[in-house]
């Protein structure tokens, strides 16, 4: 299962309550104030793990919390503070408000502090005065931050695959990289991003994404387009994966609106066309003038299945992303 936005319930540690306490020594039956200072609450950490890609483990815990300090103690001991609870997420992960949907941080290496440990209370060695020199009072600990969050993530790689279903998105992918994405013949097959490596002989890599198939009014949620397009906003270079067979001129423009509709960036970023299926294509389509049809843009006609033609695509790919 790919899970890509959850909603989540953090609550950082409550602040140990300061101590009321006296000296009480043999010689010193009168002894002043002795109350500890409370320990600090843990704080909740979002930390990046390299290694996931998914929301998942989210979908079935929805609740982290963190522990409380511990309160003071008799002759002026302080309370332990609680250790910070880390939660691990994905590179990518955006974070939000749950409340205002306000963006907080967009996560792509490190760690945030989601809630702060609230404060330990002072103990009443702290409000010892000249006038008031054994205080009966201690102050509590204050409570750590709490709040409701959406994690959404945005997957990063280096080429996105974007194309209408049944393009040959997940045939590409599976040929050129390790990745064993389901492939059928019919539309949306792939029901989550696939992610795969291309390494090149001098061990270069990129990390190419097959977004699921987008379709007409993908921007207004239809099909499966708002659950995946986000994934598009990360990707260094968008390969456009056209069926040659099937009008890919408005196959093309289709998708350009899509993009547009969503991002308008998106639409300023390089790219590519693979005009795929020429394996199964009749001469006349073959060797047609393609780049007039696609004037000012990159072509390259290719056959997923067969390979042919993705020497030239794979080396252009390395050209603009790796130089």
């Amino acid at each position: 299962m790919f899970i890509d936005r959850v909603k989540i319930y953090v609550k950082a540690g409550d602040g140990g309550d300061g101590c009321v306490a006296f000296l009480r020594e043999k010689y010193r039956p009168r002894g002043g104030p002795a109350g500890g200072d409370g320990g600090r609450g843990g704080d909740v950490i979002l930390r990046v793990n390299p290694k996931m890609q998914t929301l998942i483990d989210f979908y079935y815990r929805r609740h982290y919390k963190a522990k409380n300090g511990r309160p003071g103690e008799g002759k002026n001991r302080a309370g332990k503070s609680a250790e910070p609870l880390v939660i691990e997420v994905p590179p990518g992960t955006v974070v939000y408000d749950a409340e205002t949907g306000e963006q907080i941080v967009d996560l792509t290496e490190g760690e945030f502090v989601i809630a702060r440990g609230g404060r330990g209370g002072r103990g009443n060695a702290r409000f010892a005065t000249p006038t008031n020199q054994a205080p009966e009072y201690a102050e509590p600990g204050k409570p750590g931050e709490e709040r409701w969050i959406i994690l959404e993530l945005r997957l990063i790689a280096d080429v996105g695959l974007v194309g209408f279903p049944n393009a040959g998105k997940s045939t590409l992918l599976s040929r050129l990289t390790r990745a064993h994405p389901k492939i059928a013949d019919y539309p949306f097959t792939t029901k989550f991003p696939n992610l795969g490596i291309l390494e090149y002989p001098d061990r270069q890599r990129l990390v190419l994404a097959d977004i699921p198939g987008i379709i007409e009014g993908a921007h207004q949620g239809r099909g499966m387009g708002l659950e995946f397009l986000r994934h598009i906003s990360r990707t260094r270079l968008l390969l456009f994966m056209l069926d040659i067979l099937d009008d890919p001129e408005d196959a093309f423009r289709y998708l350009l609106e899509e993009l547009r509709h969503y991002d308008e960036e998106l639409v300023k970023r390089p790219r590519i066309i693979a005009l795929n299926k020429i394996d199964a294509a009749p001469p006349e389509i073959r060797e047609k003038d393609w780049q007039s049809v696609f004037p000012g843009e990159e072509i390259f006609p290719i056959s997923a299945v067969t390979g042919e033609g993705l020497v030239a695509l794979t080396n252009r790919m390395r050209n603009i992303l790796l130089g």
